[in-house]
């Protein structure tokens, strides 16, 4: 049999399992109730925000984008950031929202790639910090791009609101979906409630 026949660590790793379906669709379900609660609030907050500054208001974005990058930095799979995304918005928008079911699904969609681009760059090979913030920003970035190509075409992309919502977007994502979830990730891992994963025994320090 040719060396080609077996399969390598790494390619082994970036398979699914059962575990893995089950942990993301659980973080998909969180999130979609935090989502759902962060809709049913966030309209005061949102206008006292973009009347202080236009545009501040992309500050509250990042409350829908860290399903992917939560979901991604504990399985570890190709993926993941996409299906935690999705399963989240999925049920928010069946929880009810103001922006309906087909609108929902698109832009969690659009998030979850954006998170799920910055992993497979790295090859799924580098799960720090960094990666996660990244992960997290750039979801941001595809939230606010979906944004003003659906919602907002009447504003000046490049003008002044445009520009400072898609800088308090990207911040946004950055401090809520990555800084935040990397260290719920470590809190997590910590507490051995990780353990059939690579990433909750390497903080533990425990071996396979």
């Amino acid at each position: 049999m040719s060396a080609v026949d077996y399969p390598n660590k790494h390619e082994e790793q970036l398979q699914w399992r059962v575990v893995d379906i089950a942990v993301a669709s659980v973080i998909g379900v969180a999130s979609a109730l935090i989502y759902w609660v962060v809709a049913i609030v966030s309209s005061g907050p949102w206008t006292i925000l973009d009347g202080v500054i236009p545009g501040l208001a992309g500050i509250i974005n990042g409350l829908w984008l860290f399903a992917g990058p939560l979901a991604a930095v504990i399985v570890r799979k190709p993926g993941v950031a996409i299906y935690a995304e999705v399963v989240a918005g999925v049920l928010e928008a069946l929880f009810g929202n103001q922006w309906g079911g087909a609108e929902t699904f698109a832009i969690a969609l659009v998030q979850g790639l954006g998170a799920e681009v910055v992993f497979l760059i790295l090859r799924y090979k580098r799960w720090n910090m960094g990666a996660v913030v990244l992960s997290g920003a750039i979801s941001g970035l595809g939230c606010w791009a979906y944004s003003f190509f659906t919602n907002l075409q009447s504003i000046d992309i490049l003008g002044s609101y445009g520009i400072m919502y898609a800088v308090t977007t990207i911040i946004s994502g950055a401090i809520f979906a990555g800084v935040l979830m990397w260290y719920l990730y470590i809190a997590i891992a910590k507490t051995g409630a990780l353990d059939a994963f690579e990433s909750g025994r390497e903080i533990r320090g425990v071996s396979d």
